[in-house]
């Protein structure tokens, strides 16, 4: 019995394996996938939350360029440290 059990979980090992997605990319031996670039990250002026540069939003300010995590806190304005 023992024995029909292990040839089951073999076939089915085998047939996960077997279907398992491939890259489409062919790439050349020891080479792996490309990381992501690092992205810079900005604080939140008025909670001090820590985010990417690219979702975080603008402030309204002339002389500096602060950054919000959220229209709230855009309209809130900088919070006082």
């Amino acid at each position: 019995m023992i024995k029909y059990l292990l040839l089951g979980f073999l076939v089915v090992l085998l047939y996960y394996v077997w279907r398992r997605p491939r890259s489409n990319t062919p790439r050349a031996p020891g080479q792996t996938a490309p990381s992501p670039l690092p992205q810079s990250m900005v604080e939140c002026a008025h909670c001090g939350v820590h985010m990417p540069a690219n979702e975080a939003l603008l402030g309204q300010r002339p002389t500096g360029a602060d950054y919000f995590c959220s229209e709230d806190h855009r309209r809130a304005g900088p919070r006082a440290h």
